[in-house]
């Protein structure tokens, strides 16, 4: 039985870590590090559409093999489909928001009359002062459509609204390459590689690395879930809020682009609330709502899940994504936990301690352990 024990465990092969240097490791690193800061808002189609093409890979090939098509006609049919669904939620979904936004353009006055009054309501019940509700709505709508009204703000929205547009069709763009040609461009990256080391990338990290990656993405796709189904029981069975199933696929969908998303899918969801209820108990709920749904995808439910799929702790988690945030924005958002599962798998592989057999490994060694406390 110790034999045996001992003939599981893989025999440790110290060759490809002579290969590779800590200076070769850090440079790495840092090149990664720069490559990431400089060049991070270039680089923010390029991710979205790596990793939905990165989920969608196995997907294709299990169809393209059972199915026995040729693999472009199922990625080309995946595409399609993806499409299909984002048109549908498009075509649903934006004309109610566009006459939402444009009531609340119409009755801009109107609403912050009623939000006012609202606010001095609660402020005079709380603090014992009167406030004036017109003169207060006055000055907020005229701050309101003064900061509209500056050159230098429509500027900066028309060309936020037209760098929006165009990264959105650059990565449809990207997303259909990567999903027709996503094995040829990995063995393409292969090239930045020397030869001497790629059977190290190929055939051990990669190897390890693949299955890692694929369950945290899965873990990204069950946040997406987790998001809808709490912003719908929010908005539309508690608030009672108009359209509350788009605004929840709204705020599911966007939740997978961190910082950025959240808030969009908060300002959308405040637009529509407040349009309809701007009483000061809807306030309030709205804000409770929105300080739950953070708190419980940002602190609990996210890191968990996420940590989880990685095996990766959740504090290590929230650090990625407060980190990756801070130095690179949206890139480093996305791409923080993925990069620290890289560097991770890397080390485990160099060190012979592949990730994915660790608790094997314990319990082979604890077998070992007992089989010669029994021999002896």
């Amino acid at each position: 039985m110790n034999q045996r024990a001992l003939s599981a465990r893989p025999q440790a092969d110290h060759e490809h870590v002579s290969r590779i240097s800590t200076g070769t490791i850090l440079f790495l690193i840092t090149a990664a590090a720069v490559t990431l800061y400089e060049l991070q808002l270039v680089l923010i189609p390029f991710v979205i559409a790596g990793v939905i093409s990165y989920i969608c890979a196995p997907a294709i090939a299990f169809v393209s093999t059972r199915s026995h098509a040729p693999r472009l006609a199922v990625a080309i049919f995946a595409f399609l489909i993806l499409v299909a669904l984002g048109a549908a939620i498009g075509l649903l979904g934006i004309p109610p928001l566009a006459r939402e936004i444009a009531r609340v353009a119409t009755h801009l006055q109107e609403t912050l009359d009623r939000l006012a009054e609202a606010i001095s309501g609660g402020a005079s019940s709380m603090l014992g002062q009167h406030l004036n509700t017109e003169q207060l709505a006055k000055e907020i709508g005229g701050a309101v459509r003064s900061w509209i009204g500056n050159a230098r703000v429509l500027s900066l929205l028309a060309g936020g609204v037209f760098v929006s547009g165009f990264g959105f069709v650059l990565m449809l763009v990207l997303l259909f390459f990567f999903m027709i040609s996503g094995p040829s461009i990995v063995r393409g990256l292969m090239w930045l590689v020397p030869p001497g080391e790629r059977p190290l990338i190929e055939d051990h990290i990669l190897l390890q690395l693949d299955p890692v990656l694929r369950r945290y993405f899965i873990g990204v796709v069950a946040v997406v879930c987790f998001a809808a189904a709490f912003a719908y029981a929010g908005l539309g069975l508690v608030l009672g809020i108009p359209h509350a199933v788009f605004l929840a696929l709204v705020t599911g969908l966007l939740e997978a682009i961190p910082i950025v998303g959240p808030a969009i899918a908060a300002a959308i969801a405040g637009l529509v609330a407040l349009q309809h209820n701007s009483g000061l108990g809807a306030i309030i709920g709205y804000a409770a709502y929105l300080t739950a749904l953070r708190l419980s995808i940002d602190q609990l439910f996210g890191p968990l899940v996420l940590g989880a799929a990685g095996r990766v702790h959740p504090a290590l988690v929230i650090f990625c994504f407060l980190a990756g945030g801070t130095l690179f924005g949206v890139v480093g958002v996305i791409t923080a936990v993925p990069i620290a599962l890289i560097i991770k798998t890397t080390l485990s592989v160099l060190y012979d301690d592949p990730v994915s057999s660790n608790h094997r490994h314990r319990s082979e060694r604890k077998e070992t352990t007992d089989a010669a406390k029994s021999s002896s």
